[in-house]
């Protein structure tokens, strides 16, 4: 493994840990030219779909194009880091299971939209609005509309004094 700090190629394993998942490995190590220590994850290699784009090129699944955009929506939120890579290993492992060969990059990103509108409201809207690359203000405040129609329907309704009990 390559010292992210001086590029040696060898290094001990101080310790390894399996994730709650038992899909990756995190190891701590120590880099034997410079003695700093790094971290790195390991996991097995499962052939993801190719994904599709609008303009029909085709380019393998990649993980952290994935997660890049997310963090960057979720910038400044209250989300934990955990919660995210919890995301896109979902993400993946239904990708693996969904057993297509291709899958259109649309399909992706309406499922990161979903995840981050059960997540956080403004995160959700921040990537809908880089993903959905609206056009003007008013295509921006639909979709607001809608989130507040949404957020309206899953609030429980108030008992109004004096009226009937149920």
């Amino acid at each position: 493994m390559r010292c992210p700090f001086c590029t040696q190629l060898d290094s001990k394993v101080i310790d390894s840990r399996t994730s709650s998942a038992g899909d990756v490995i995190r190891r701590r190590r120590e880099c034997e030219g410079c003695g700093r220590r790094f971290t790195s994850r390991e996991r097995v290699e499962d052939v993801l779909p190719v994904v599709v784009k609008k303009d029909g090129a085709r380019e393998p699944f990649d993980r952290e194009k994935v997660l890049r955009g997310v963090r960057l929506a979720c910038n400044k939120r209250p989300i934990a880091m955990d919660r995210i890579e919890r995301f896109i290993d979902e993400l993946e492992r239904q990708l693996i299971e969904g057993e297509a060969k291709e899958v259109p990059s649309q399909e992706i990103g309406e499922r990161v939209m979903r995840l981050l509108r059960s997540l956080d409201e403004v995160a959700y809207v921040r990537f809908a609005s880089v993903y959905r690359s609206f056009r003007d203000i008013d295509e921006f405040r639909s979709e607001l509309d809608k989130l507040r129609r949404v957020h309206a329907d899953d609030e429980p309704q108030q008992a109004v004094p004096g009226g009937p009990r149920s």
